[in-house]
């Protein structure tokens, strides 16, 4: 349970919330707390809280690595994909976890409808040019995944064509890992009673009427097709270097806390150091002294 606060947790939900052989998507409760033992948000918020100063040091030392050009750490690096159905909490995971570390080491892409010249290259053409550089955490809000997940619900490319891009982003994301990249691919699972109950509250507040889209309701009505599409994904995608995770996240504090570990966990697998110093420190300290 490294990384983990024990007094919040009563268990690592790593392996609780990794897709295995048998996964069902159907059978995740949005409204669980998997491991965490805190019982209401008041202490979810002190987890949360307790959480920051370790996923920041860590961030640090993955980008201190690639400054220094460190021969154990300088190329890598970390890409956060998250995944979800719209009001799921993408944005309060970017702005609560991702937030909270120096955002000079941070490459967030949130990937929109793709721009006439990004189709007129294959769908991975424009993911290439966003994935972290050495010592960065990059994010994904939405990502290549969409292309077989809209695509499939609203048939954009022909069957075979996205069946053959399980096994292209397979391949994209093993290259990635051997390049050095550890991957977490996320999955918020929220109920469409949930969203609804959201959406709702947008339309009920005027500061949140920019984040709604009378195309939400359009989806809305494609739930089922949309959960079929990403128990497919989820099959077909999840391997063991770049497994996929499915957090509950009809409590929002929830999913923030279980995105924060996930996190930490893929950062300190890394058993990264602080990089030594290229100089003489004794010598640098005579120098300033005579200054």
């Amino acid at each position: 349970m490294s990384g983990l606060n024990r007094k919040f947790w009563d268990s690592d939900p790593i392996e609780k919330l990794r897709v295995g052989p048998g996964f069902r998507l159907a059978a995740v409760d949005p409204d669980a707390t998997p491991g965490f033992d805190g019982v209401v948000k008041k202490n979810a918020d002190e987890a949360l809280a307790s959480g920051v100063g370790l996923l920041d040091s860590l961030q640090e030392k993955l980008y201190a690595n690639s400054k220094a050009a460190a021969a154990d750490g300088g190329g890598r690096k970390v890409l956060l994909v998250l995944q979800a159905m719209d009001t799921a909490g993408k944005g309060g995971i970017v702005r609560h976890v991702v937030g909270s570390v120096d955002p000079q080491g941070v490459r967030l892409t949130a990937f929109k409808a793709p721009t006439p010249e990004e189709r007129a290259h294959d769908f991975l053409w424009r993911v290439r040019s966003r994935v972290p550089g050495p010592g960065l955490i990059g994010v994904f809000d939405r990502s290549h995944y969409e292309d077989v997940l809209i695509a499939r619900v609203h048939e954009l490319a022909p069957a075979e064509e996205i069946e053959a891009r399980y096994g292209q982003i397979r391949q994209f994301e093993q290259d990635l890992v051997d390049d050095g990249t550890t991957i977490v691919k996320v999955m918020l699972q929220i109920s469409s009673a949930d969203q609804k109950e959201r959406l709702l509250d947008r339309l009920d507040r005027p500061d949140k009427h920019w984040k709604y889209n009378p195309g939400d309701v359009d989806e809305r009505m494609r739930w089922a097709d949309y959960q079929t599409a990403y128990q497919i994904a989820l099959e077909r995608t999840s391997t063991p270097d770049a497994p996929w995770f499915v957090v509950p996240a009809g409590k929002k504090w929830y999913a923030r806390l279980a995105v924060q570990h996930l996190l930490i966990d893929a950062l300190e697998r890394l058993n990264l150091d602080w990089p030594p110093a290229a100089f003489d420190v004794a010598a640098e300290k005579l120098r300033l002294a005579a200054t």
